[in-house]
């Protein structure tokens, strides 16, 4: 099984991705051991010369004021990790834990956090047995680093934890001796550093990136089929119209779109029609797309930024000193997760306004809610519906989570990013987004199935219509929908839409 180097090299979300999935091992390059080893000695010359280094020889946050005396430094960190571990509330999945760990052990390689190799290595083992912490996901409000969240992970190291192994949730003891493991007690600064840090914010964005990218992919092709089945024109997407509007986004998805519909049969068959424009949800499905893949592009600069930052505090640095900084506050991802939501809504948002239009006709093109028999069928009335509900969650959610902050930690803590619920929310959207684009599918598909019986689909579109068709979407007559609409959702989650089309038509991305 193929594994992953941490090293000095920049990585991407990309590169991690396939945490989210399954466990694959991973290793220290020599020079992070060197880097890590390094920074090590420094934090011990440095608690010799009987400096005060906040959090390994005061007290945190508002008590930083209270010196500690050297005896109880290893307590210190104990009882930080514990009192620490406060989250509530249903677990993270497997794939956001993988990260979040991968993502510590990153920015411990960077050499400037003073923990001993032994934590890493601790850390380094715990991924590779895929023995994974049970993190709550509330509890985090993004500022002095994941605290809640991380103080898990810690406590499961130090053997007092719970943790997922072998399908079982069990406590972190049985699952180190079953896997020959052996705990850690914590030395100075190291419980503070494994809390300190945006590891869980990022790792909840590196998810949302890679399911909003499928999303994206997807959307241009799901909302050709439309095009397609609305009887609309394909002639607004042509190139040479969009490249007068100076967005990069904008562009590839008029392309790809126009490449999708290329030798449609249902498009060609209405070329002589007298519609002369058609509703925005058709006409202007670029501007949103596109806005919305520049949005994605800029929200995965800044996520990649952070994945190769250092958020621990405080910073030793190889020269011995010792600075204090702020570089666990996730307000950069928090801001990048709220953009991405609002990217995401609109998504669903202009997906839904198209189911709409068939809901309706298509302007007396087609029969109302799609349905063969008007009146004693309802068609896709209440999948519509349900479309609508979700596309109005959605408008809830993206409300920014960055915008709002709360004072903890005594007025310590006085602003905060509210990171990990922008990244949760914006799952949530993306989880939405999927079900909309879903039903969109669902009721194009079976429009030209119904309605275009004769004639075939683009060259990009064809392939996928088979795929509906082996998939037993496609009906003449009322059903229960929402197997359906799982069957499909399916389809896009697999990404067995995207690779289906892709391989006749190739699907750009920015």
């Amino acid at each position: 099984m193929e594994g992953c180097i941490i090293s000095n090299k920049s990585f991407t979300w990309r590169d991690l991705e396939h945490l989210i999935e399954s466990p694959k091992p991973l290793r220290l390059s020599n020079l992070s051991k060197k880097a890590i080893k390094k920074s090590n000695q420094s934090l011990l010359k440095i608690l010799r010369s009987d400096r005060v280094i906040y959090g390994v020889n005061t007290g945190f946050g508002k008590l930083s004021s209270v010196p500690i005396e050297s005896k109880d430094l290893k307590k210190l960190q104990l009882n930080l990790v514990r009192s620490h571990a406060a989250g509530t509330g249903k677990p993270f999945d497997s794939g956001i834990t993988r990260l979040t760990m991968a993502l510590k052990i990153l920015t411990w390689s960077k050499g400037y956090s003073g923990v001993r190799p032994k934590l890493v290595t601790l850390l380094l083992k715990m991924i590779n047995h895929d023995i994974l912490p049970v993190i709550p996901r509330q509890g985090s409000v993004g500022a002095s680093g994941d605290l809640a969240p991380l103080s898990h992970v810690a406590c499961s190291m130090i053997g007092e934890g719970m943790v997922y192994f072998n399908n079982r949730r069990i406590s972190s003891m049985t699952a180190f001796k079953k896997a020959k493991i052996t705990p850690i007690a914590l030395e100075a600064k190291e419980g503070l550093s494994l809390i300190n840090g945006t590891q869980l914010s990022t790792a909840i964005a590196i998810k949302a990136l890679s399911e909003a990218c499928k999303v994206l992919l997807t959307a241009d092709i799901i909302s050709a089929v439309s095009v397609e089945a609305s009887l609309s024109t394909r002639e607004v997407f042509k190139p040479a119209i969009h490249r007068l509007k100076k967005h990069k986004g904008q562009l590839v998805s008029a392309k790809n779109i126009y490449s999708l519909l290329d030798k449609s049969q249902i498009v060609e068959s209405h070329k002589d029609c007298n519609k002369i424009q058609d509703p925005y949800c058709v006409r202007c499905i670029p501007h949103v797309h596109g806005a919305s893949w520049e949005m994605f592009s800029n929200s995965e600069k800044i996520i990649n930024n952070e994945i190769n930052s250092v958020s621990d505090n405080p910073l030793i640095f190889p020269n011995g000193d010792v600075l204090s900084s702020g570089h666990f506050h996730a307000e950069p991802v928090a801001q990048a997760l709220d953009a991405l939501s609002i990217a995401m809504s609109e998504i669903g948002a202009i997906s839904e306004r198209r189911i709409h239009y068939f809901m309706k006709g298509a302007d007396e093109q087609l029969p109302f809610f799609g349905a063969v028999n008007e009146g004693l069928e309802s068609g896709f009335m209440l999948a519509h519906v349900t479309a609508a509900s979700l596309a109005s969650e959605n408008k809830t959610l993206a409300h920014p989570a960055s915008v709002d902050s709360i004072s903890t930690s005594a007025g310590q803590e006085d602003i905060v990013s509210m990171a990990p619920w922008a990244g949760r929310s914006c799952l949530r959207i993306i989880d939405n987004v999927i079900t909309i684009l879903s039903i969109e599918l669902l009721v194009a598909s079976n429009i030209n199935y119904r309605f275009h019986t004769n004639l075939k689909s683009g060259i990009g579109l064809q392939t996928l219509m088979d795929l509906m068709r082996q998939s037993k979407v496609l009906s003449k007559s009322d059903r229960i929908f929402s197997k359906d609409i799982k069957a499909v959702r399916d389809l896009i989650v697999t990404n067995k839409v995207f690779e289906t089309v892709n391989k006749q038509t190739k699907i750009s991305r920015v």
